[in-house]
C-alpha cells in the first residue's frame, strides 16, 4: 500500500475480511458467511455463503445479515470445503514470500470467527494470530477516541456517508476504501 510519505513493507498483502454469522462468538454460533477482497485491487474478492454448522444462532444476527438458514442448509458451502478454498484463494493472491494480514473493521470479531474455522477445517491459519484493526488504526492515525472510529462518525467523511450492507463481500469492499482513506490521512501530530 503506498501513501503519502509513508513506510511500506512490500512483502505484506493486506487482506479486508468481513463475516456475517449466527450471534458473538465461534464457539456457540456458525459462521454464515465470508467476504474478502485485496485492500488495494477490491476487484479480487473471494465470497462464499457457508452450510451452517448446529449451533445457535440469533434473530437479530440474522435480521441484521439479511440471510436464511434454511437457503443456507441447502445451498451453503460445507466448512469442509469452504475453508479450503478461501485458503487457497489467499494463497493465489499473495505473491510468494509476502505475508498476508487480515484487515477488519473491529478485526477482533470476523478474525476470531475465520481463525477458529481455518484452524478446525484447514489445520492452519493463512493470516497467522494478528489481525489489523481499523478502528484502532483510524485512532492513531487521527488522534481520535474509540468513539469517534464508528461507522457513524467515519462513514460520512470517508464512504460518502453510504452506510455497511451487512453482506459480507459488499462490507469488505467498503472496508478496504476506509483502510485505503485513513491510509492517505495525514497522521495526527502530537503535541510533545
Amino acid at each position: 500500500m503506498v501513501g503519502h510519505n509513508q513506510r511500506v513493507d512490500a512483502a505484506e498483502t493486506l487482506i479486508s475480511v468481513d463475516v456475517e454469522t449466527g450471534g458473538a462468538t465461534p464457539g456457540d454460533y456458525a459462521l454464515l458467511s465470508i467476504g474478502a477482497c485485496l485492500v488495494d485491487d477490491p476487484e479480487r474478492t473471494y465470497y462464499v455463503e457457508l452450510r451452517p454448522e448446529d449451533k445457535r444462532t440469533t434473530l437479530e444476527a440474522l435480521e441484521v445479515s439479511k440471510l436464511s438458514l434454511d437457503v443456507l442448509r441447502t445451498m451453503g458451502v460445507p466448512p469442509d470445503e469452504a475453508m479450503p478454498q478461501f485458503a487457497a484463494w489467499v494463497a493465489e493472491v499473495v505473491p510468494e514470500g509476502h505475508r498476508a494480514v487480515f484487515v477488519g473493521f473491529n478485526a477482533a470479531f470476523d478474525w476470531m470467527f475465520v481463525a477458529d474455522y481455518f484452524e478446525r477445517y484447514v489445520g492452519r491459519n493463512p493470516f497467522g494470530h494478528s489481525p489489523l484493526d481499523i478502528k484502532a488504526f483510524a485512532m492513531g492515525r487521527l488522534g481520535s477516541t474509540w468513539a469517534e472510529t464508528s461507522m457513524k462518525v467515519l462513514g460520512p467523511k470517508y464512504l460518502s456517508g453510504r452506510p455497511l450492507a451487512h453482506h459480507a463481500l459488499s462490507d469488505a469492499q467498503d472496508q478496504a476504501a476506509l483502510f485505503r482513506a485513513l491510509y492517505d490521512e495525514p497522521a495526527h501530530a502530537h503535541d510533545d
